[in-house]
């Protein structure tokens, strides 16, 4: 979708922005410039909509070179969001949504309707927020306007220069777990600009670390945190890479392990008997259609207890889906002074696939040092109780 070939950005001075540039983002990817201030990512990134023309090279979109496409038509094209926003104070947020829709020539009625599909997307009730004005919004609110903006005109790319870097952490946090949602149902192709590493290897598919003018290293966030390229990129990452592979590595099938299982309607003396031939101090309690429900202690199956196992689940509190990140995991079994977690399958319909335990936590951490660069899923996992997973 988008290409450079040896690209560079000399300016008058003699100053060097950006050096000999190749490198491709593939359509639907989302790809996170990082690096300290004046390295070149923002130039980079402007080059790509011709806010900065290039010295040397060509950049292509979707296979056309860009220097033979009008800079205004080529804009239109693509989508652009920066950490002061830009709103037109004098706009409605409605009308801010549909500027671009309004440049392009479309129909008031269908700006306005794309704008409130687009507010709606983002979390912002157009009924609500619509008819405001950008004083009369938060900082979060206004980067969201921001973001429906950009997408407004439905184009393949998306540039985002630290889109979130001017609101406070938290709200940061969570505009992030937004975009990411987002991400996954719209799938542009985005480049994100930002010097924060812990933003870079949570949003992106793929991270490019900048030293001076040139990227030291191109790759998934898991390998470039378990493998820096260079010395300048290990130093860059942080001492504590390896924490921060927890965020990006994440709990795979082959990392459980299959303790006893029991359902819901079975006679107590089965269970009693599944634990005693397993020679195991508890069971998971699933219901009919497996899905994860709690589980039972062997001290609630003694001999001469009666009923079935319904009557003495207990309920499960420390879960989570395959797929979500070590780092999900580990602070799961802090929050619950667990043994080990319940792990379900990644639908949602609470199917068990296995349990995880400190033993095999560390051992997936391990992994992670000579992962092949597979990274989680870039949406957000939630942790609930089983409650709220198996609907009792």
């Amino acid at each position: 979708m988008i290409r450079f070939e040896h690209v560079t950005k000399r300016y008058a001075d003699g100053t060097t922005a950006v050096d000999d540039l190749s490198f491709e983002v593939a359509e639907g990817e989302l790809v996170t410039l990082v690096g300290p201030s004046g390295c070149g990512k923002t130039t980079t990134m402007k080059m790509v909509n011709r806010l900065i023309e290039p010295s040397e090279g060509r950049i292509f979109l979707d296979g056309d070179d860009i220097s033979a496409i009008d800079p205004v038509q080529l804009r239109r094209r693509i989508g652009y969001v920066i950490q002061q926003v830009g709103l037109f104070p004098h706009r409605t947020v409605l009308e801010n949504t549909a500027t671009v829709p309004h440049l392009l020539g479309w129909k008031r009625q269908k700006g306005r309707a794309r704008a409130a599909e687009l507010l709606d997307l983002v979390g912002l009730d157009p009924s609500v927020y619509g008819d405001r004005y950008p004083e009369q919004l938060s900082g979060g609110q206004r980067q969201r306007v921001g973001v429906a903006r950009a997408l407004a005109a439905d184009p393949p790319v998306l540039l985002m220069d630290e889109p979130f870097g001017a609101v406070d952490p938290v709200v940061r946090e969570h505009l992030q777990n937004e975009f990411l949602k987002l991400q996954e149902q719209v799938r542009k192709t985005v480049l994100f600009v930002t010097h924060d590493i812990e933003e870079a290897v949570r949003l992106g598919d793929r991270i490019a670390v900048y030293g001076q003018g040139s990227i030291e290293q191109f790759d998934t966030p898991a390998t470039v945190l378990g493998a820096p390229a260079t010395g300048y990129v290990a130093d860059f990452v942080g001492a504590d890479r390896g924490l921060k592979r927890l965020s990006v590595t994440p709990v795979e099938e082959s990392d459980l392990d299959h303790p006893p299982v029991v359902h819901l309607d079975d006679p107590l003396a089965t269970a009693t008997e599944r634990l005693r031939a397993e020679g195991a101090r508890w069971a998971v309690v699933l219901d009919g259609d497996e899905r994860l429900h709690g589980w039972i202690p062997a001290d609630g199956t003694r001999t001469g207890a009666k009923g079935t196992v319904r009557d003495h689940a207990r309920r499960m509190e420390a879960w989570l889906p395959l797929g979500a990140p070590l780092k999900q995991a580990f602070a799961t079994m802090l929050q619950h002074d667990a043994g080990w977690i319940a792990v379900i399958d990644e639908a949602g319909e609470g199917r068990f696939l296995g349990v995880l335990t400190p033993a095999r936590l560390h051992e997936a951490l391990r992994r992670s040092v000579g992962a092949d660069g597979r990274s989680v899923p870039r949406a957000e996992f939630e942790v609930e109780s089983v409650a709220g997973a198996a609907g009792i």
